[in-house]
């Protein structure tokens, strides 16, 4: 028989490496498979002798050989006959194998303890951890080959149905070894399912509310804008807050260096230059605090100018001064309104804008005051020192003798 049994398998993985037919789950690495559980079940159930092990896995490999041919025409059995035939096996041997394959795939409650080897080998995918993913090749094989689509929510169900009252494991080991597997891969495909109705009802609260909710495009629009002018906020600040502190530290260094030997007379050429190099400071750290000086409105509305759509709810300065209660009654009419909503969000945009350009532009300024004063206070403290400067020698006119 183990002779046989090597014969039964070149053929079979012969057929496989040549058919036609575009198999994804039916295929020689499945056959693989269910050997490898062969050799592991036979290995742990005593009392089996070599004519039933070479039964057991000739069979378990000529199950499903039907799907490298035509599937709607031959059959297992008709296959496996012509195949031992053409092998001139033993007459016995033969009509074992056939017969054996025929109860097997009927499908009906096996009689023998053979019959139930072969069904916990055939089925021995249902525990493998990559189920999941076996199952979506069985359901891509079964669209081709039925030439129909099949759902996802179709699939679970079918999977399902299978799982839990088609199939079960007949042989002790079968059940201690692989039934805890198959019960993960169960639950795995219930926790699909849940989260298949999850979506689906999910889906259907978007058809529902369809032009009610704000498009996700137009959320991702205020979003980035808005964020982008609130960077844009934070760098004038910061060049503004550079601007102030450099200014500060030279009117420091001025007053505490350059302003007492003023009072020298013989330093009075550097009064000029000093001065001019101190208003240009003091401008460009006034015009700083300009640039981020914030400017708070009254913080108070009606509401007349929450039913007009005339406040815009989502800046602090139009609520400061409000009660909770009359603000928060404010937010509910605004949420009710998807037209208010996108309203307010574009004057938060339009008066951000505002802000922004006016913060540039004196900051323009200030950059430009600042570039100007050390320029002239340079060319003035270089003018004094050549014509005005202590080392400057005076010439006088000749006396006469």
């Amino acid at each position: 028989m183990k002779d046989l049994c090597n014969e039964v398998k070149s053929f079979v993985e012969k057929a496989y490496n040549n058919t036609s037919n575009e198999l994804l789950f039916h295929d020689w690495n499945l056959k693989k498979q269910q050997l490898n559980s062969a050799n592991e079940l036979i290995d742990e159930t005593a009392t089996l002798s070599e004519d039933e092990k070479g039964l057991i896995l000739s069979v378990t490999l000529l199950t499903d050989i039907r799907f490298t041919g035509n599937p709607d025409k031959d059959t297992d059995e008709e296959i496996a006959t012509d195949f031992l035939k053409k092998l001139a096996a033993p007459e016995g041997k033969l009509k074992a194998i056939v017969n054996t394959l025929k109860q097997v795939n009927s499908d009906a409650t096996p009689n023998t303890r053979i019959e139930e080897i072969i069904q916990d080998l055939r089925y021995s995918f249902v525990s493998d951890k990559n189920y999941p993913i076996l199952s979506e090749l069985w359901r891509t094989e079964k669209e081709q080959l039925e030439n129909r689509e099949i759902s996802s929510n179709e699939w679970r169900k079918e999977q399902l149905n299978f799982l839990r009252l088609d199939h079960n494991y007949y042989t002790d080991y079968a059940k201690d070894n692989w039934g805890s597997r198959k019960k993960k891969n169960l639950k795995k495909i219930v926790k699909q399912k849940k989260k298949g109705r999850k979506l689906a009802r999910k889906e259907k609260l978007k058809a529902k509310y369809k032009g009610q909710i704000p498009d996700r495009g137009i959320q991702t629009l205020y979003r980035v804008t808005l964020r982008n002018h609130i960077k844009l906020s934070d760098i004038a600040d910061t060049k503004a807050n550079i601007l102030l502190s450099v200014n500060a530290i030279i009117i420091s260094l001025a007053l505490a260096n350059l302003i007492p030997k003023l009072d020298n007379p013989s330093n009075d050429y550097l009064i000029y230059p000093t001065f001019i190099f101190i208003i240009f400071s003091i401008v460009s750290m006034i015009m700083s605090i300009l640039a981020t000086r914030p400017n708070v409105t009254s913080g108070e509305f009606s509401d007349g100018d929450v039913n007009t759509k005339k406040v815009n709810l989502l800046f602090f300065g139009n609520f400061h001064k409000m009660e909770l209660s009359k603000y928060q009654w404010a937010m509910k009419e605004l949420i009710k309104d998807k037209d208010y909503i996108y309203s307010s969000l574009t004057k938060d945009l339009y008066y951000l804008g505002v802000v922004l350009e006016k913060k540039y532009s004196i900051l323009r300024w200030t950059y430009t005051v600042f570039m100007v004063g050390m320029i002239l206070s340079v060319i003035a403290f270089g003018i004094a020192l050549k014509y005005f400067g202590p080392d400057r020698v005076l010439e006088l006119p000749d006396l006469p003798q």
